[in-house]
């Protein structure tokens, strides 16, 4: 066996020696304010303490607690997230697999007289004879990445899945608040129809009441009409809590991937919102940065973005390719008639001079970079303000929810003490009637705040991005080195030397 040997090995040691060509990735550093407390306080705020991963669980509400796990579990639009992620990181062992070889293996049998020429040199002589022959062929081609293409091309595939899989994070805050979110307005809209049913109680008994007396002579009809009035305005609020009610029961089966007649039943038992059994903690900016998906997201697709950059710049440069074949061939017709080649050596490919397409793609890599610079620097400063905006509603509703129940309980004070008086002979029962309607805008506007108030605290706990580190089988999942100066400066030269 003829052995043969090549100078390879400078080719091998320039490849070990080689730098990826383009920029070096470094995250970017938010602002130094961004990482402080928030501007807005409030008493039922505490900012000393970081928002946990399964808030939902500050209601002390072992039903929200259910329906949260279920929604992880059966929701269609983290299945749909979850199937993007599984796609992105396909993509990035593509990626990978560039660093290997590619081999190409062929071979087969054939039977036929296809065979010409009889008689010259090379041929067999035995012309349009049928025959048996078989052929077998391998070739390998292996990339010598001298300037980084193949490292950058694994390094944006490998923050595309990272993006991706902050977008699939994002997901699960959203399904986390979304469906807290209908759980709390199933239980307001409760609380505000029994209001409202108490209101048209009321009302139906001091109708009555009115309409006895008429009948009695001690009223006039005027009176009658004034309560039977009152009693239609109390009744007509009932339908619309009830559709509010039933609208919010359809939007939670739907978050719990089920069909409109499959609510859960203890959704619909519920009858007054649960409220946080403590102060809500919010952290600060830093806190907030590592944790919001949509920041990591937006990083992750800055990273990508310039990792491409290097991509691109490396089509200005030689592409070298080490590759080998062999093949063999045997006809049964002809006795010893066997036939072994191959072949070894570099292959350079080379677009030169015109690297205008190489530089157009270039500028085009750049520009996409600076757009994804521009659209992280906007969402960290929306995050920013959605805190910022959900704090300031959660603190404000709460103070008017304070004062609409100052107010409810002087109104019913007021009713009781106008409808003693009216029965007294004392006054007109124009001012009972005044004083009812008065009790019943109380009581309906305490009800709406409470309503809104635990809308605006779903609103802040979606705002500060937590429910994303518990997996869908409610296990942790462990926390990610993530957000804007999400990873050290040591983490990212290590991944970008291990894709080297």
């Amino acid at each position: 066996m003829r052995k043969y040997s090549y100078p390879l090995a400078p080719l091998a040691g320039l490849a070990l020696s080689s730098c990826a060509v383009g920029p070096n990735y470094r995250p970017p550093a938010p602002p130094s304010t961004a990482a402080g407390a928030f501007v807005t306080t409030a008493p039922a705020i505490d900012p000393a303490s970081a928002l946990p991963d399964d808030w939902w669980k500050l209601y002390n509400d072992p039903a929200l607690d259910d329906l949260v796990t279920r929604a992880f579990a059966a929701n269609s639009d983290l299945r749909v997230a979850s199937a993007n992620l599984a796609k992105a990181r396909a993509v990035l062992s593509e990626a990978r697999a560039g660093r290997l070889p590619s081999t190409t293996a062929n071979g087969g049998v054939t039977y036929g007289d296809g065979i010409q020429g009889g008689g010259q040199s090379g041929f067999p002589g035995n012309l349009g004879d049928a025959q048996w022959s078989q052929f077998a062929g391998m070739s390998l081609s292996w990339e010598v990445d001298l300037f980084g293409r193949v490292s950058r091309a694994v390094q944006a595939a490998r923050a595309d899945a990272a993006a991706v899989e902050a977008a699939r994070d994002a997901v699960r805050v959203t399904v986390a608040a979304e469906t807290t979110r209908a759980y709390l307005n199933a239980c307001s809209s409760a609380y505000a129809l029994d209001v409202a049913r108490q209101s048209y109680k009321a009302s139906g008994e001091s109708l009555r009441l009115v309409s006895e007396q008429e009948k009695a002579g001690s009223v006039g009809k005027l009176d009658v009409e004034r309560a039977g009035a009152a009693t239609a305005t109390a009744r007509a609020a009932i339908p619309a809590l009830e559709g509010q009610q039933q609208v919010a029961l359809f939007e939670l089966a739907a978050l719990l991937g089920t069909t409109p007649d499959q609510v859960p039943e203890t959704a619909r038992r519920c009858t007054a919102p649960p409220e946080p059994t403590a102060s809500i903690p919010v952290g600060d900016g830093a806190a907030l940065l590592r944790r919001r998906p949509d920041l990591r997201q937006a990083e992750r697709q800055l990273a990508a973005d310039t990792a491409r950059i290097g991509v691109a710049t490396a089509d200005l440069y030689p592409k070298i390719s080490l590759g080998g074949s062999g093949n063999f061939f045997r006809n049964d017709s002809v006795r010893g008639d066997n036939s072994f080649t191959f072949s070894l050596g570099p292959l350079i490919s080379w677009s030169f001079p015109n690297v205008a397409v190489a530089r157009a793609r270039i500028r085009q890599a750049k520009a996409q970079g600076e757009a994804s610079l521009a659209a992280f620097d906007g969402r960290l400063i929306t995050a920013l303000k959605e805190v910022e905006q959900a704090l300031t509603i959660v603190a404000t509703e709460q103070r008017r929810l304070d004062a609409l129940g100052e107010a409810q309980d002087r109104a019913e004070k007021a009713y009781k003490f106008a409808d003693l008086r009216y029965r007294a002979g004392s006054i007109g029962y124009l001012d009972v009637l005044v004083a009812q309607g008065e009790m019943l805008d109380a009581r309906s506007s305490y009800a709406s705040s409470i309503q809104r108030l635990s809308s605006g605290r779903v609103d802040l706990f979606k705002a500060l991005g937590g429910g994303w580190q518990s997996g869908a089988d409610g296990q942790a999942q462990p926390r990610r080195a993530a957000s804007p100066a999400l990873a050290s400066s040591a983490q990212e030269v290590a991944a970008n030397a291990a894709d080297r």
